[in-house]
């Protein structure tokens, strides 16, 4: 099912109108799962780190045991190619796709060799306003950890355990979920990175293996620390949450979502988290 509209897909070599067929009832990642995909945005008329998510699909590909068939920069051409038959204002989300098309021993692993499907859909999908902010509650799920799932891959298959949390969440009437890894620890939330900001200073879960550490999360860091603040990459418990000033989420489909409530606590929206968006964009129209 679509999410955004005016779709446009890359498949067999050539751009196709619409939200095009891809995939057949053997292919191995319709029915085991080696679905990896990843997204980037066109928004403000740019690409802000296209290129690093399309090599970051390649590395999820081999993850998953799917050998990748286009190179990053051939991929960065394909979707500035099917991003001309945009307006210059559209907010288009960009996301390139692997799968396996053979199995190999007893079908469950990729075969070696057995071809790989590939795939680009682009979607309208606009960007949220400043104010569009999420409200935040906790979750019985956790992520896993890499010894139980591809965590090292923007993989598909992990996003069922992702969908629990929303369900969970949106059923006590909260938007998002701030999810624990397996040590009870804050990981990110249940769509994107988690960031809390304390006395000028900022801070957010140290990359240990149970989540990505998202592309956006890197650029807000390095443009926070050119910026002179102070950012820590550590390990945080739900109480630093609660007792946070500000709390702001940081994924590619919004690049930043401010957060007003964490169950019975409240937020404003504020200067930290305003000024990494605004930083955000004024780093991708000089990188442009």
């Amino acid at each position: 099912m679509a999410t955004g509209s005016n779709i446009r897909t890359y498949f067999n070599g050539t751009w196709h109108a619409g939200d095009v067929a891809v995939m057949k009832a053997a292919d191995h990642g319709m029915w085991l799962g080696s679905n990896v995909f990843d997204g980037a945005r066109l928004a403000n008329g740019l690409t802000p780190d296209l290129d690093k998510h399309c090599d970051r699909l390649n590395a999820s590909a081999e993850a998953l045991m799917v050998t990748p068939t286009v190179s990053p920069e051939e991929m960065v051409e394909i979707v500035k190619e099917g991003l001309e038959a945009y307006p210059k204002d559209a907010a288009v989300y960009i996301r390139p796709m692997y799968w396996a098309l053979e199995g190999g021993m007893s079908a469950i692993v990729p075969k070696e060799g057995g071809g790989t499907g590939f795939a680009i859909c682009l979607e309208e999908i606009p960007m949220a306003a400043p104010e569009d902010a999420a409200s935040l509650t906790r979750t019985r799920f956790r992520r896993p950890m890499l010894e139980d799932a591809v965590v090292n891959a923007k993989a598909a298959c992990l996003y069922p355990n992702n969908a629990r949390m929303l369900a969970e969440a949106r059923k006590k009437g909260f938007s998002n979920a701030l999810v624990a890894d397996a040590l009870g620890n804050v990981a990110e939330s249940a769509t994107s990175n988690a960031f809390a900001v304390k006395d000028g200073e900022v801070f957010t879960p140290v990359p240990n293996g149970t989540f990505l550490a998202g592309i956006t999360r890197a650029r807000h860091i390095a443009n926070l620390r050119a910026d002179g603040v102070t950012v820590h990459e550590c390990v945080m418990s739900f109480e630093d949450y609660h007792d946070a000033d500000e709390v702001f989420l940081s994924g590619n489909m919004m690049k930043v979502t401010p957060v007003t409530g964490f169950d019975e606590t409240s937020y404003q929206i504020g200067p930290i988290t305003r000024r990494v968006r605004e930083m955000y964009w004024d780093w991708a129209a000089s990188a442009n």
